[in-house]
Order: structure tokens, then C-alpha cells, then sequence
């Protein structure tokens, strides 16, 4: 079974908009990293990756690496394969959606009604709001203090 994070968006009702990110290694992150980053319009990232892609591979070209080079872009694939789905929480977060939890499925159609039954069960069982006692504006009655920490007491207190 695969676990997917539950993330709502800062709106009215976020159930309707949430999102279902899969925690796992993401293949199409490891095979084409900035066209992943771009689809899930993660730019910011999307731009690292390929800065970083082509950074390792030029520093290759000039250490004189040959085919190495190849490989060590690579490792950028390796990184958003692994790490792509706390990339996506990080950045749905960077743009205040909340982590609702954690629900386990075997499909993220199955993880959606796990998740908006779930969310029903909670919002049916909340309590109410607690009822204040209504203000007063008669004063509360005069508290003498004594001493302090258990040290001397002040004189002419009572």
C-alpha cells in the first residue's frame, strides 16, 4: 500500500481542491526532472534542476570527464526520483496550503474517498465551540499577595 499526503489549499472548502501527493520514488522525475518540476508548475525547481543538470555536465566536459559527464546529470534525476514528492510538499506549503495527513491506498482514487470519508468522520465528531460566560463589569475583589517565591513578606501588607 502506498502512502499519499493530503494537502488543502488556503480556500473556502478545501476538499474540493485537495491534493494527493504519492510518497515514493517518482519515475518520470528521474527520467525527464524539468519537465516533471514544470507539470506540477513547481518553477522554481524546475529551473534548479536544469541549472544543475547542465552545471554537472559542462563541469564534467571541463574536468575531462568523457561519458561521465552523462552520468552526472544524472544524478539530478536520481534526486528529483527520490525526493520529488517532499519537493511538491515543500512547495505547496511555500504557498500556505496545509498538510491535512497522511492516508494510505493502494490507488489515488482509492486515497481520495479514504480521504473525504475520513474528513467527514472528523468534521461530524468536532465538539461544538465553547460557550464563554458572559462578561461582568463588576470589579473582582482585591487580592493581597504575599511573599514572593517563599521570601520575606513586604511590610504594612496584609
Amino acid at each position: 500500500m502506498a502512502s499519499f499526503v493530503v494537502m488543502e489549499p488556503p480556500v473556502r472548502d478545501p476538499a474540493e481542491k485537495a491534493v494527493l501527493v504519492r510518497d515514493g520514488f517518482h519515475f518520470f522525475g528521474f527520467l525527464i526532472p524539468f519537465v516533471w518540476f514544470a507539470f506540477h508548475r513547481m518553477w522554481r525547481e524546475a529551473l534548479i534542476a536544469l541549472v544543475a543538470a547542465i552545471a554537472l555536465s559542462v563541469a564534467g566536459a571541463y574536468a575531462g570527464l568523457g561519458g561521465a559527464t552523462a552520468w552526472l546529470s544524472l544524478l539530478v534525476g536520481v534526486y528529483v526520483g527520490l525526493e520529488g514528492a517532499a519537493l511538491r510538499i515543500a512547495s505547496l506549503k511555500r504557498s500556505d496550503w496545509n498538510e491535512w495527513g497522511v492516508v494510505e491506498a493502494r490507488t489515488a482514487a482509492d486515497a481520495e474517498i479514504r480521504y473525504l470519508a475520513d474528513r467527514d468522520v472528523i468534521a461530524a465528531a468536532e465538539t461544538p465551540p465553547r460557550v464563554m460566560a458572559p462578561w461582568s463589569r463588576t470589579a473582582p475583589a482585591a487580592r493581597h499577595s504575599g511573599p514572593a517565591l517563599g521570601l520575606f513578606g513586604y511590610p504594612g501588607a496584609k
